[in-house]
């Protein structure tokens, strides 16, 4: 049976045991992990994934070596489909609609096995192509983060869009320099910090209630944040 992975159809409970599969073999490899034991400890749709497996590599998602289980080239590709998707659900759940983890995680996992690629990468758009999803792990990229075009506004964007007197919530940080990250986090701004933008120039200017603190351009480029609905601090 050719794979569909949770495209144009509800999946059939056959079809999702082998994307949760996938989608585990995707983690435990990012884990570095990829022990067939460890497969067989962590399952827990089902209770002996061995027809599982057999019906993968029969497919050419997955290969054996030994004890270990690895996924194939169109098997890394499936599976990146699958955790991108569940992973920016997670992101759309929790930041857009406020939802704590303990009511956002099982929808996500609906939401892996049924978006299509379009409404992907629309999803993807309107969050501002975030690189992490709400617990730190790296979504995995798609065509519409190469172009960063949106054809809806993204309601996450850059701290340096903010305009003064505009109140935003930080959603994450992306960068390449730890000691950017050391120093917002010593200041105060982490994710969920709520902050007022005082001026732009010739430094940003930020009001953390009864707190400023001064970025400078490069470090506020790194910044994404999602604008919200009032023009002062509660």
């Amino acid at each position: 049976m050719p794979h569909r992975f949770g495209y144009n159809a509800w999946p059939t409970p056959e079809e999702r045991e082998r994307e949760h599969l996938l989608h585990l073999l995707w983690s435990l490899e990012e884990e570095g992990d990829q022990r067939t034991v460890t497969v067989h400890e962590r399952w827990v749709h089902n209770d002996d994934p061995r027809p599982i497996i057999a019906a993968l590599i029969e497919e050419g998602l997955i290969e054996e070596n030994g004890e270990d289980l690895r996924l194939t080239g169109a098997g890394k590709a499936a599976a990146g489909d699958l955790v991108r998707r569940y992973r920016l659900a997670e992101c759309l759940l929790s930041e857009v609609f406020l939802l704590e983890e303990d009511q956002y995680e099982q929808s996500a996992c609906e939401f892996e096995h049924i978006l299509s690629p379009e409404v992907t990468d629309s999803v993807c758009t309107l969050l501002g192509h975030p690189p992490v999803c709400p617990h730190g792990r790296p979504i995995p990229r798609g065509a519409c983060c190469a172009k960063f075009q949106a054809d809806v506004k993204p309601i996450v964007t850059r701290l340096t869009d903010l305009s003064p007197g505009d109140v935003a919530k930080v959603v994450f940080m992306s960068t390449e320099v730890p000691k950017h990250l050391d120093r917002l986090s010593t200041i105060g701004l982490i994710p969920g910090t709520t902050f007022r933008l005082h001026q732009r120039q010739p430094s940003w200017i930020l009001d953390l209630g009864e707190t400023q603190v001064a970025l400078d351009a490069e470090v506020a480029r790194e910044i994404f944040v999602k604008k919200m609905g009032c023009s002062y601090l509660t």
